[in-house]
């Protein structure tokens, strides 16, 4: 199974998309992300900024999608869900067609609620998803291989919930791409273990 973790700084990232036509929205995304998600972390202790990077590599030399706006979102898919950063935010700086691919993968707060409520939250917003337009879906789908290409340095527990949420929810989705449908085909046969 094809991994996707060579970005590790926006700078290697920069240097490897040279030339690349969308290159200037992209590196005003990048640094409006690394600007609201600061020094946040990822479970295993790694900049946030890496994951971000690692789906934006799915979509650029995995799925080669090149849309413009598509790209920006991935860089910007976690802004209103895990910063202080708003879709009118995103919006005035990127435009509507960017804060709506944003919007779309965003999920709604699930502050106060019970494990079993966000739990329950969370299914509903994946099954939202299936109504969601092709590009929202892609970020979505490059977010989730990032979160997935690795899941064995996760906790057991949190891997195989996980692993069926993602069989369950993510795998029809990918279905509308072939690449992405090829590529969780073949990270379900790897991980096929945590049933």
């Amino acid at each position: 199974m094809r991994t996707f973790t060579s970005w590790r700084t926006w700078d290697a990232a920069r240097a490897d998309l040279a030339g690349h036509p969308a290159l200037p929205v992209l590196t005003r995304a990048a640094e409006a992300a690394l600007r609201w998600h600061g020094d946040q972390t990822r479970p295993t202790g790694a900049p946030y900024a890496e994951h971000l990077l690692e789906a934006l590599e799915v979509l650029v030399r995995g799925a080669d999608v090149s849309d413009p706006a598509t790209l920006a979102a991935v860089l910007l898919h976690d802004a209103v869900e895990d910063t202080p950063a708003t879709v009118a935010d995103v919006e005035a700086e990127f435009g509507d067609e960017v804060a709506e691919l944003v919007d779309w993968v965003t999920k709604p707060p699930a502050g106060g609620l019970g494990r079993k409520e966000k739990r329950a939250a969370k299914a509903a917003y994946l099954r939202r998803l299936g109504d969601a337009p092709d590009r929202a879906v892609l970020v979505k789908l490059a977010d989730r291989a990032s979160n997935v290409q690795t899941l064995e340095n996760m906790p057991p527990d949190f891997q195989r919930r996980y692993y069926a949420e993602t069989v369950t929810y993510i795998l029809p989705l990918a279905a509308r791409s072939p690449w992405f449908a090829a590529w969780f085909e073949e990270w379900r046969r790897a991980y096929a273990h945590l049933l």
